[in-house]
């Protein structure tokens, strides 16, 4: 008897076991909307990078160096930072519009593997800006900013995106919105705060080829020394 007993009990563990174990395999295996800390590390590090990244190539230029152009059709110094400013405004309004949304049932099928994409494609910007997209007009530099202006600018949305990224919810994969160039379609938010600083450097490296430019114009000396 108490054998028999035994073995009902053994019988019936292992169909608990068989009913619930695949269920929890399969909630283990579902993707997360929330960020990891190691994603969340990496935001905070790209965000500080491509600051100090662009104003090491900004400080102490001289207007001459500001405002050269290699040509009629490529962007000086100043016009690269005033469309990085325009730029990251309007990355961080998808970002919040994205999470003012409601959760998208579908936000894994629809950006799974952009982060990683993102990753690949924006920072990296070939010579001479070939084969990039063209910049819509919101976006591009037609105020022609002084190097004040700038530097002001970017200070207050580089610093509303870095206090917006350290208080906000680890809940923000599963809000998403679509970008308007086919080959990104649907972003999440966690997407498109990468993309805001990854832009930023893309377009330092753009800074960086025209001050590499032979006919950039060479910093003038300093006063006291040039009086010597």
């Amino acid at each position: 008897m108490i054998l028999r007993v035994i073995a009902m009990r053994t019988l019936i563990i292992a169909f608990l076991v068989l009913l619930f174990v695949p269920a929890t395999m399969a909630c283990a295996d579902e993707p997360s909307p929330n960020l990891t800390d190691e994603e969340f590390a990496e935001l905070i590090k790209a965000h500080d990078h491509s600051l100090n990244m662009l104003l090491g190539l900004i400080s102490g230029l001289s207007d001459e160096q500001w405002t050269f152009k290699q040509n009629a059709k490529r962007w000086s110094v100043g016009e690269c930072t005033e469309h990085i400013v325009r730029s990251e405004r309007a990355l961080f309004q998808n970002a919040v519009k994205a999470m003012k949304s409601p959760p998208d049932p579908d936000w894994y099928a629809r950006t799974k593997g952009k982060a990683a994409f993102i990753r690949r494609v924006i920072p990296n910007r070939n010579p001479g800006g070939v084969g990039g997209a063209q910049a819509p007009l919101e976006i591009q530099p037609t105020e022609k900013w002084d190097r004040a202006k700038a530097i002001e600018e970017f200070y207050k949305i580089h610093g509303e995106v870095r206090a917006y990224i350290e208080t906000m919810p680890r809940e923000i994969k599963n809000h998403t919105t679509r970008h308007p160039f086919p080959i990104f379609n649907w972003l999440n938010a966690h997407d498109w705060l990468l993309y805001l600083p990854l832009h930023t450097e893309r377009h330092c490296k753009q800074i960086i080829e025209v001050q590499a430019d032979p006919k950039y114009p060479k910093k003038a000396a300093p006063v006291a020394a040039a009086a010597k």
